[in-house]
């Protein structure tokens, strides 16, 4: 219940201003600015989950929670989420970091004195945390804290509780049904895709093993679909991370199951790790049903973010704030 409440009740709307960034490698990401607020504020910099985009619930729950501090606040919408096909080949996968990072040293370049927190929701977490693992020291300063909701670690547990039972029916059919029409729209337009994807395999599939081996796998130079799986889960470089970081999930979380979490005790002592028993998939509900309902876990990631954002934080590892 708590994990479909968003998608179906919580009709929010976004508004803002579109800035197109124009990627090293000839592609493109739109980045989606919820308001004007005045150069210097703090920045608030969302990453969205699977097939998900600046619209999604609680991309811009996380955006109002930003604007009534007075921060700035933008959504990385990944290629092909911005509601356009992008150019190349490739798709965004849940390991692809290469355009966060050109991202942040954008926003960085443009603003060096605003500080920058992140957010990454599902997806957009492991996408997050990947990257802050990859370039460890070499995060910019300017990337103070970050925060990471509904997270899949360990991709290949996710997988498999998505490829069966009530969530192959609900959430796979869901998020597959969009990802064939884009493969397809994809193949129209350059018919060389077929000498890489096993485009049949793609349009019939109903688990993301089908998917991930016919499109994801050949498309990112994965060797098959539980290559992609391994290398591209973020849960190996959790102890590599170098900035205060928060990670929310819940234990009942129908996409993410327990097994993908990882050991609070393994973490180090700037991650901090709060896994509840109860809220579902980017859900953890406060308020009454259904209408006046809320995401605790929005506020809660913001409200870690503050003082870090603000400048009103300690000193932590690799020039950060803790």
């Amino acid at each position: 219940m708590q994990t479909v409440w968003g998608p179906l009740f919580r009709r929010q709307r976004f508004q803002g201003r579109r800035e197109r960034v124009v990627t090293s490698d000839g592609d493109f990401v739109d980045l989606d600015w919820a308001a004007a607020e005045p150069a210097g504020a703090p920045i608030l910099l969302v990453l969205h989950g699977l097939e998900g985009s600046s619209r999604s619930h609680y991309a811009v729950g996380l955006m109002g929670q930003a604007l009534e501090r007075g921060w700035r606040a933008v959504t990385l919408n990944f290629r092909s989420c911005s509601g356009e096909l992008n150019r190349l080949r490739p798709f965004y996968h849940s390991g692809h970091t290469a355009d966060l990072d050109e991202v942040v040293h954008l926003l960085v370049a443009r603003d060096p004195d605003a500080r920058l927190g992140a957010v990454g929701v599902s997806l957009g977490g492991n996408v997050l945390l990947k990257w802050l693992g990859e370039r460890e020291a070499d995060v910019p300063d300017a990337v103070v804290g970050v925060a990471a909701i509904s997270v899949p670690f360990n991709l290949t547990p996710c997988a498999e509780a998505l490829d069966r039972g009530f969530c192959r029916l609900v959430y796979t059919a869901n998020f597959l049904g969009t990802m064939r029409a884009k493969v397809r729209l994809k193949a129209e337009r350059d018919p060389g895709l077929l000498e890489i994807v096993d485009l049949a395999l793609a349009l019939r599939s109903r688990t993301f093993a089908e998917y991930d081996r016919a499109v994801t796998a050949p498309l990112n130079g994965f060797a098959d679909e539980r290559d992609y799986w391994a290398r591209a889960s973020s849960a190996p470089y959790l102890h590599r991370i170098r900035r205060p970081t928060l990670l929310v999930n819940a234990l009942d979380d129908p996409i993410v199951p327990p097994e993908a979490l990882p050991d609070p005790a393994d973490l180090p002592p700037w991650i901090r790790a709060e896994f509840v028993s109860r809220g579902g998939h980017a859900a953890f509900l406060e308020g009454r049903w259904p209408w006046r309902v809320r995401s605790w876990a929005e506020r809660r990631v913001v409200d870690f973010l503050a003082p870090f954002v603000t400048g009103a934080g300690a000193a932590a590892p690799g020039g950060s704030v803790c």
